[in-house]
């Protein structure tokens, strides 16, 4: 008897337990497009075959725009990955995307950060303002916010000036070497020296060409990001348990030494006739009597996230201006053209570097239009990042769809692609995979909004160009969006006035020229020279040139053979 009572409840249990996996997989987001879904696997074996049908190395995104193509170019798509990660909502229109980011009733600080966004907690750590929500999250970005104002930033142009010298001077060397070189490792260590001295007035010595005599901290980040493998996030942490305590070390070595950092500056500003200092770090601790231990690792781990952030996305965004620019005669010399109009005639650095430190150097670098047009266009075409959000189960939290339809989006990862959602053809037309400036020369602003309008007002706003402002999204828009996209801006805009002019740049291995028989580029009728294969994004935490860009570099015909 005991034995027939316990089958029966286990055929009770067996039965409930198949409704729930049947309803979880067939009903539960029945309304949301979908790949064909397997009941055990979900989305996985089918998003596999995706993956296999090109370089596995591609970047996800790439991936999700195949999907979406093959489902209809719909507005959202699932991907249920259960149960080795949240199932995903995957935005893919502007409309769609302002809902999330914007503040509403519902979430006032617009949809809280997805929680996984924790895989990156060695790299920004615990307290990172990525992490935190509500009004703990509105606390700290207005601690911060003052040391990331537009007219604060400018008074950096002489060490964003300084910084680049140094990059120059590498770029010089490998002109007269004609030696292929990775432009993506000089980016990201001309990119961490700025960031180091903007924001914590630290040099880390990134740029020296020998890593023994690079800074300590660069020697520790520069492995910690290593250890994380291009297919992170698709995988649970604790399927690299070995990995994990490698981050896990890597992380409090750098957390040590910039608490030290911290409590230095700290006692310095609290000496009598200190010098004041302008860095982000400074401003942030002004008002702070005593450093507790809180308040400590609360700017420890700002200060992570802002050079996470802050490096990756000029040195991503540098590398692909670069490589467009040398294949795009055209924009090329439109860009020159502005610099010679602005700068004068003289490519040389230091002319550049004098008039921008000179009393109009705000203004000659808001007078960069096309340049502003280029990195805008480059921040379409190749954002780095994205956003991912989630609504608790049980929020409600529904998105109108285009159409009227409304769906809810209750515990799912909403990820809000700025890959698909810039490049959709239904707003940037039959050039939405092309390399285009001249879109936003009547729109070249690179601010992202701030204010809390409703989505459906604020989007309808397209400035003096013909793109939606929600449409343009790399930095991500409402009240989260990316803290230090000013800096970014700045730099790049510096950097290409003094770059663009004196060096021709030519691609090695994946996306090198095509060349005809007498071996000049050819250039296709998309004003672009022809390629032997294309250049993509392959994952490293974010999306970068899958080869490090390779790069050789030569002086143009103008330019000084020494720097000054």
């Amino acid at each position: 008897m005991l034995i027939q009572s316990l089958l029966v409840a286990l055929l009770l249990l067996g039965t409930f337990l198949w409704s729930r996996v049947k309803y979880f997989r067939f009903k539960q987001h029945a309304r949301v497009p979908s790949l064909p879904t397997s009941l055990i696997w979900g989305h996985m074996t089918a998003l596999v075959s995706y993956i296999k049908r090109g370089d596995p190395n591609r970047h996800i995104d790439i991936v999700l725009n195949d999907i979406k193509q093959d489902l209809g170019n719909p507005p959202i798509f699932l991907l249920d990955l259960r149960p080795v990660a949240y199932p995903m909502c995957v935005v893919a229109n502007h409309e769609v995307a302002e809902q999330i980011s914007r503040s509403s009733k519902l979430f006032p600080w617009s949809t809280p950060k997805s929680p996984t966004v924790h895989s990156l907690v060695h790299l920004i750590g615990r307290r990172s303002i990525l992490l935190k929500q509500d009004e703990d999250w509105k606390t700290m970005r207005k601690r911060f916010n003052p040391g990331f104002a537009p007219s604060h930033l400018m008074l950096f142009l002489p060490t964003i000036l300084d910084k680049t010298w140094l990059f120059l001077e590498q770029l010089d060397s490998y002109a007269r070497t004609g030696e292929a070189f990775s432009l993506e490792k000089l980016t990201i260590n001309l990119t961490f020296d700025i960031i180091g001295a903007v924001v914590m007035e630290f040099d880390f010595n990134a740029q020296h060409a020998e890593r023994a005599r690079q800074g300590q901290f660069i020697q520790l980040y520069d492995e910690l990001i290593t250890s994380y493998p291009n297919d992170e996030g698709r995988v649970p942490w604790w399927l690299r348990p070995r990995e994990e305590w490698k981050r896990y070390r890597l992380g409090r070595q750098i957390n040590a030494l910039l608490t030290d950092i911290v409590r230095a500056k700290f006692a310095e500003m609290g000496q009598p006739g200190a010098k004041k200092s302008r860095s982000v770090l400074s401003l942030s601790l002004q008002d702070v009597d005593v450093l507790t231990d809180d308040i400590l690792q609360d700017t420890c781990d700002q200060l992570k996230t802002f050079l996470f952030a802050g490096h990756d996305t000029t040195s991503i965004l540098l590398c692909w201006a670069m490589y467009e620019l040398s294949r795009t005669p055209a924009a090329l010399a439109a860009l020159r053209a502005e610099l010679d109009d602005i700068f004068g005639p003289d490519p040389d650095p230091a002319t550049i570097r004098a008039r921008l430190l000179s009393a109009d150097g705000d203004d000659l670098v808001r007078r960069m239009t096309y340049a502003s047009a280029v990195i805008k266009e480059i921040l379409r075409l190749h954002p780095p990042g994205a956003t991912a959000r989630m609504a608790p189960l049980g929020s409600n939290c529904m998105l109108r769809m285009p159409s009227g339809e409304e769906v809810c989006v209750d515990g799912m990862v909403i990820y809000n692609c700025a890959y698909l959602i810039q490049r959709d053809p239904a707003v940037f037309g039959p050039t939405a995979d092309d390399f285009v400036p001249e879109r936003w020369l009547g729109d070249t602003d690179t601010s992202m909004e701030k204010d809390d309008a409703p989505w459906e007002e604020k989007d309808k706003d397209q400035g003096h160009g013909t793109v939606p402002k929600g449409a343009w999204r790399p930095f991500e828009r409402g009240p989260r969006n990316c803290i230090g996209q000013e800096l970014a801006n700045i730099e790049a805009r510096v950097i290409l006035a003094v770059v663009a002019r004196r060096y021709d740049f030519v691609k090695v291995g994946v996306g090198k020229p095509a060349l005809d028989a007498a071996g000049a580029p050819v250039l296709g009728g998309k004003g672009q020279y022809e390629v032997v294969s294309e250049l993509y994004n392959t994952r490293k935490i974010t999306a970068k040139p899958v080869d490090g860009t390779m790069m050789k570099v030569r002086l143009t015909r103008n330019a000084s053979r020494h720097l000054a």
